[in-house]
């Protein structure tokens, strides 16, 4: 790479060229974005490997090899985006444009930038030389928004020696927001599980224009579904929570039911941030019987998003589940159970991320928090062991209106933000090695 470059011109230009590559999942086709990868960081003397269970949904393993003296850092990513309707766009979806400081196209945000910023800051360390005392792996994982098993749970499962850490960094959290007048950045730290569940009701079916001689599954299941809408759970103060408030206000309120109203007196955004976070959440989405306007249905299936806790588990769950719904003739059947858990908030990562941001912001502080949703470090952290933070720093675009834009139209990056991200990572592998 010609010294005239610079780092935020290679990022910028990088990604550009992965959005060009249409890798909406499914079907996925995240080869293309591997074998372009792999080109990138091979020219600058990076060895790589491409792992793929299907050959054209293939996940990179890049590596930066260790003296064997220090831990494996990870960072982790993934390929692949959702899909993008062009009429919704102002842009082409696929078109990678540069426009006002902003780089337009699926996957921008999520998480094609930290990709590109990723692969930039591994690039760049190479070429100056680095030698960390521990192997820095960049994982660039297919599948992560749809996981039907060719990404990251496949690669633990099948190649565990080449995506195997101690500690890794992905997605999920580095947006800057200010909590009490104070500037800080959010850290994930822990995520919630996902755990839908199916609800069956059974009835007897008829023809509609007598509905007395029928019993109607979806009229039975309708009074469930009111029931599992007005569901609050009983609040549970999460370490992660505490240490929020913490890191804010000085320390956590006394008791979990007193949590909301604290979250009120700092800002409305700390209400979005905990309200999830004190217990577990119970979403009707989807519900199919008849499929004839005529016939009045015997069967009603309902499909509930179902998020719980760190820890919690699925028979705790069902107890409370049950209790909510109460008497009633129906099935429960859950469908998964994936993510739930946390890493520790201390050690050398954790102390990585303050010293970034004390020396790039010092006024400005880390807050932890526990992802309402999951994200792939959940596979490392069952599979290893490992310390997986989520963090990619977002200073300058609002948050708000990133995380509108996130799986929506008119989804992009700012050039300033993966600027710093590249920053970040440069710093992350040098810190801890």
């Amino acid at each position: 790479m010609s010294a005239t470059v610079s780092l935020r011109d290679e990022v910028t230009t990088l990604l550009s060229e992965l959005i060009r590559l249409d890798t909406v999942n499914p079907p996925g086709n995240e080869t293309r974005a591997a074998e372009h990868l792999r080109g990138y960081l091979e020219a600058n003397g990076i060895a790589c490997e491409l792992y793929a269970k299907v050959p054209e949904r293939a996940n990179l393993v890049a590596r930066i090899p260790g003296t064997g003296d220090g831990p494996r850092l990870a960072f982790l990513s993934h390929t692949d985006t959702v899909l993008a309707d062009p009429a919704e766009w102002e842009v082409d979806p696929w078109s990678g444009e540069l426009r006002d400081g902003e780089i337009w196209g699926r996957g921008a945000l999520d998480m094609k930038g930290q990709v590109a910023a990723t692969a930039v800051a591994m690039a760049s360390l190479a070429r100056e030389g680095f030698q960390p005392k521990g192997d820095v792996i960049f994982i660039a994982a297919a599948d992560e928004e749809v996981g039907v098993d060719f990404g990251l749970a496949w690669l633990c499962r099948e190649h565990p020696e080449a995506v195997r850490a101690e500690y890794s960094l992905n997605e999920g959290a580095g947006d800057r927001i200010e909590l009490a007048g104070k500037p800080f950045y959010l850290a994930s730290t822990a995520e919630k599980m996902s755990s839908p569940f199916m609800l069956r009701v059974r009835g007897r079916s008829g023809h509609a224009s007598m509905p007395s001689i029928a019993d109607n599954a979806l009229v039975k299941a309708a009074k469930l579904i009111e029931r599992l809408g007005e569901f609050k759970p009983e609040p549970r103060l999460e370490p992660e929570v505490s240490a929020l408030f913490e890191a804010v206000v000085g320390a956590p309120p006394d008791d979990a039911n007193q949590v909301l109203e604290a979250a009120r007196l700092i800002d409305p955004i700390a209400v979005e941030l905990v309200e999830p976070l004190l217990g577990m959440t119970v979403s009707p989405t989807m519900a199919t019987a008849s499929q004839k306007r005529n016939v009045i249905p015997a069967l009603c299936e309902v499909t509930v998003d179902c998020r719980l806790l760190p820890g919690q588990t699925q028979a705790e769950a069902e107890q409370v589940i049950r209790g909510v719904l109460g008497e009633a003739d129906y099935e429960l059947e859950w469908v998964e159970g994936q993510g739930g858990t946390r890493s520790p908030m201390e050690g050398p990562l954790w102390d990585a991320i303050g010293s970034w941001v004390a020396e790039t912001e010092p006024e400005a502080a880390v807050a932890p928090i526990c992802l309402a949703g999951f994200t792939d470090s959940h596979w490392m952290r069952d599979a290893f062991g490992t310390v997986a933070y989520g963090f990619f720093p977002l200073r300058y675009m609002d948050v708000q209106l990133a995380t509108r834009l996130v799986h929506s139209a008119n989804e992009r990056a700012r050039v300033d933000d993966l600027e710093v991200g590249v920053d970040f990572l440069r710093y992350a592998a040098r810190a801890m090695n």
